[in-house]
């Protein structure tokens, strides 16, 4: 039997290439059509396209999946999950991740690829167990990358330990495309002689290696490969799937895919490029600049373009030097979502700040804690005490420390929830949810929105001379944070500095001989829902000294609930020293803002779900 292949393009491939913005619409006309190919499986569901449904298409991700369900009857569903993480960012308790899985198979997945950053097996052997229970295709996936303690003896040993978890098949998931040729060989001819499951192979096309290390993968016996459609091929994607037909034609290898259809589909979705207005996927100098730093994806690539057209370049090999470095000294984490981002921001921050580890976001911090589980290799002693100080990691599953969560979260979204697949997306992404099914129930849902695409578009054609722009900075940019950045700039000779992300823009501005210029923006008010601010209020008692409780950072104001009824605080709730007053989403984070005082609230400023500034003023409370 020849070489069997994965189609990509409804999930990966549109990831990778235009930040998952296909809509379900999108879909629809070409399902029947690649449900004919014969594919091993189609790749729709999980990664960022749950987050991106819910968040910017305004579309409901498990509709999503019934919906190519309906249409596909022949192919298996395929999904990519993250571990403990499922879809998320973070680790989620074990009663959220068996609900979240369960609902998957009975809404159409069959297959579940598995992987975890770290590949600790203790955060992927929960959500194998219940996968296999619930009757899905179980996949376990071993992340490759490159370092000294990632030999091929460590990749085999992960791929026999998940093996005798009972997964179906192993996925050798290059995320980087760091995989050489004749290590693809090697790698696969020893899993296909010592496993007894299905071997596959994920690569991407980013440097330009993948198509020559899945030849060489089918000679070694490879049984299945990914690729994708040729619009949503190449760059950062997969290698395009009309290319490996043809390659392995008339060999042992053989496909038996037609490429007459094939040809017929990619027409559709060039189609749907073009009036979508995206690039086609190509391979950059700075893409293959891949081999040295290791981050995949465009964070690092972006930055470095930006820094080379805005004559920044002075700062690029400092960035890619800086990176290798953090990721030794954390201990070699394969660089796959989030360790790609943990460990590209701290290079990118201590670059820029001039001093390493001068500021070091939560997310860094948790990961040398032990929260993401445990680094393939020791986390340098004196990085360690930097970061966490005398704090000692955590030992066990990161997961075991985490209460139950799913009747939590059924009790807070109330009748917002129409069904357990409702809950589920709340307990995972609370505030998106809850914004997401109050929009549903109002009727301003906009299925398919994808304004944020021309508002980065706009932006991109405005850029100034002497600009960065970094698109993975962190959350917690207070006003600290700042001071430091203007200092940084003192010292670098770049006239402006322009930190953002997710809907979170941080511009500072230094004219000749005079003072810098703050200014902090939140991109996705052009996604809101057009309203003025709300503004809830009480009497004060007479003299009653009037606290302000103001926004530390940008991002999206969501109500909080309260501890006790009512069940959000409010206009004349009272509140004491440390609770939760709301939640200012950044960054694809949450971040509590919470009272300082012992008070009665006055006056609430803000409407759940409104963009809000650095220093705006949320709440005024009255002193007790």
């Amino acid at each position: 039997m020849g070489v069997r292949i994965t189609d990509t393009t409804l999930r990966d491939g549109h990831q990778s290439l235009w930040a998952t913005r296909m809509a379900t619409k999108d879909m629809i006309p070409i399902l029947e059509k690649l449900d004919s190919v014969g594919y091993h499986s189609l790749e729709v569901w999980g990664g960022a396209t749950f987050d991106v449904c819910l968040r910017y298409l305004d579309e409901d991700p498990w509709e999503r999946l019934r919906t190519i369900k309906r249409y596909v009857k022949r192919t298996p569903l395929q999904m990519l999950l993250r571990g403990q993480s499922l879809v998320g960012y973070q680790h989620y308790p074990d009663d959220v991740v068996a609900a979240f899985i369960g609902r998957a198979v009975s809404n159409g997945i069959d297959i579940i690829r598995i992987f975890d950053a770290l590949n600790d097996l203790r955060n992927m052997e929960f959500p194998i167990r219940v996968a296999k229970k619930e009757g899905a295709h179980v996949q376990g996936a071993v992340v490759y990358t490159i370092s000294p303690v990632h030999t091929i003896e460590h990749f085999l040993d992960v791929a026999r330990q998940l093996e005798e978890m009972g997964v179906d098949s192993i996925c050798i998931k290059d995320m980087a495309g760091l995989l050489a040729p004749p290590v693809a060989y090697e790698l696969v001819k020893l899993f296909k002689e010592n496993l007894k499951v299905p071997v596959q192979l994920h690569s991407h096309y980013i440097g330009g290696l993948a198509l020559g290390s899945y030849l060489e993968a089918a000679r070694a016996g490879v049984d299945i490969v990914d690729t994708a459609s040729c619009p949503l091929a190449f760059g950062a994607s997969q290698p395009p799937v009309e290319t490996v037909v043809r390659a392995l034609a008339g060999t042992p290898y053989d496909t038996g895919l037609d490429l007459e259809l094939l040809f017929e589909i990619a027409e559709y979705f060039d189609g749907v490029r073009r009036e979508l207005g995206y690039e086609r996927g190509v391979t950059r100098l700075s893409d293959m600049w891949v081999f040295q730093h290791q981050v995949p994806g465009g964070m690092i690539s972006n930055l470095v373009n930006q820094l080379k057209e805005q004559k920044a370049a002075h700062r690029i090999n400092e960035v890619l030097r800086e990176i290798p470095r953090v990721r030794a000294e954390l201990g070699y984490p394969p660089l796959v979502t989030p360790t790609s981002q943990i460990v590209g921001t701290q290079a990118v921050l201590n670059v820029l700040l001039g001093e390493r580890y001068k500021v070091v976001p939560e997310e860094v911090k948790n990961y040398v804690r032990g929260f993401y589980g445990r680094p393939p290799a020791p986390v340098d002693e004196e990085v360690k005490r930097r970061i966490i100080g005398d704090e000692e990691p955590i030992t066990g599953r990161p997961a075991d420390y985490l209460p139950p969560r799913l009747e939590e979260a059924r009790r807070e979204i109330g009748d917002l929830a129409e069904s357990e697949e409702d809950v589920i997306s709340y307990a995972l992404f609370p505030q998106v949810a809850r914004k997401f099914l109050e929009d549903r129930k109002a009727g301003r849902l906009n299925p398919g929105r994808r304004e944020e695409k021309k508002a980065e578009k706009k932006e991109e054609g405005t850029r100034s001379q002497g600009q960065i722009d970094v698109r993975e900075v962190k959350k917690d940019m207070n006003l600290k944070d700042i001071v430091e950045l203007i200092r940084a700039l003192e010292e670098t000779g770049v006239t402006e500095l322009n930190l953002e992300s997710e809907g979170v823009k941080v511009s500072i501005k230094r004219g000749g001989g005079t003072e810098p210029s703050v200014s902090i923006k939140s991109s996705v008010a052009s996604e809101q829902p057009a309203s003025s601010p709300a503004k809830e209020e009480a009497s004060p008692s007479p003299a009653a000294e009037i606290v302000e409780v103001r926004a530390p950072l940008v991002g999206t104001f969501y109500r909080a609930p309260a501890p006790d009824a009512p069940p959000f605080v409010e206009v004349g709730s009272r509140v004491k020293p440390g609770q939760t007053l709301c939640i200012i989403e950044a960054m694809k984070l949450m971040n509590e803002i919470t009272a300082e005082v012992a008070g009665r609230v006055v006056e609430i400023l803000v409407e759940n779900g409104q963009p809000v500034e650095y220093g705006q003023v949320l709440f005024r409370l009255e002193k007790e």
